[in-house]
């Protein structure tokens, strides 16, 4: 398969107020965003020239941003619109939308209070996250090594690009094994979440899923929820250990670029694609769809 470079597309790019070229979005070398992590970000997906909970996300930016102690000089009403300008100026309507701001290169060093603050707006067409036929009999995941850290080290409420560096380390481990995606632990040794989505599980009928305390509470997994309970399928949010899995029956994760995805494996453990897995799935395609 041929890649193509993300810094030489066609298109155009929305850069700190307008639409620019797309090979023209660029920033200097010395930007601190780059060296120091002071860098938030969002993932959106566009369906039928929709993007789904344009707001809930750009809000979300716009908080991750005031945890990392820089305002975006945005709204989020005029988020809103430079996404979708974006969309529009190129001619997309199923996309991902990649919002993000980062301090500029006016300060190098750990204090930055006089960076400017810079926000950009990326489209592009993105297919599924996994491949539709392992998709189909559910993703195999291995447990990682890299636990996700505790709220009082790391800006765990942020989607902070600097908190995806062990997910990054997690994920190539688990491809160049064979698996799709890795299960993390927290520091604590609980089920937390993969490398870019929530999970969840099904015993007897209800769903269990871990207690998003430092990790993020994933709009798309409050969306999954929203539909179990308009199913009137039970959700547990609670602490749940590793060994529980063995008596787990069914197993999803959940994220904008996931979706809702089956989880057929996990290490050791073994999950089927079972009736509520596939009813949600079908139930939030019906909704983005609808």
């Amino acid at each position: 398969m041929t890649l193509i470079p993300f810094d030489n597309r066609d298109g155009k790019i929305w850069f700190d107020g307008k639409l620019i070229p797309w090979r023209d979005a660029n920033l200097h070398v010395l930007s601190h965003g780059l060296h120091y992590a002071s860098v938030v970000f969002e993932g959106e997906r566009v369906y039928n020239g929709t993007i789904f909970k344009a707001r809930e996300h750009n809000e979300r930016l716009l908080n991750s941003a005031r945890i990392l102690d820089f305002e975006i000089p945005y709204t989020a009403e005029e988020i809103d619109k430079a996404c979708y300008d974006t969309v529009q100026a190129n001619g997309l309507t199923d996309a991902y939308v990649r919002p993000v701001a980062w301090r500029g290169a006016e300060m190098m060093g750990v204090s930055a209070q006089e960076t400017k603050i810079h926000l950009a707006i990326a489209t592009w067409e993105w297919p599924s996250y996994f491949d539709p036929k392992t998709k189909a009999k559910g993703i195999r995941l291995t447990i990682a090594k890299w636990r996700r850290p505790a709220p009082d080290t790391a800006p765990c409420d942020s989607k902070a690009a600097g908190l995806y560096m062990i997910c990054t380390l997690a994920k190539h481990e688990a491809e160049r094994n064979g698996y799709s995606d890795a299960l993390m632990f927290d520091y604590r040794g609980q089920i937390a979440e993969a490398t870019g989505a929530n999970i969840f599980f099904v015993k007897n009928g209800v769903l269990h899923t871990p207690t998003p305390d430092c990790f993020l509470d994933g709009i798309t997994r409050r969306a999954a929820m929203e539909l179990a309970q308009k199913r009137g399928i039970e959700i547990v949010e609670r602490a749940i250990m590793p060994d529980e899995m063995e008596g787990f029956e069914q197993c999803f994760i959940t994220g904008t670029a996931a979706e809702i995805t089956p989880v057929g494996e996990i290490g050791p453990y073994r999950f089927e694609v079972g009736k509520i897995t596939r009813t949600l799935m079908d139930d939030f395609t019906n909704m983005i769809r609808g």
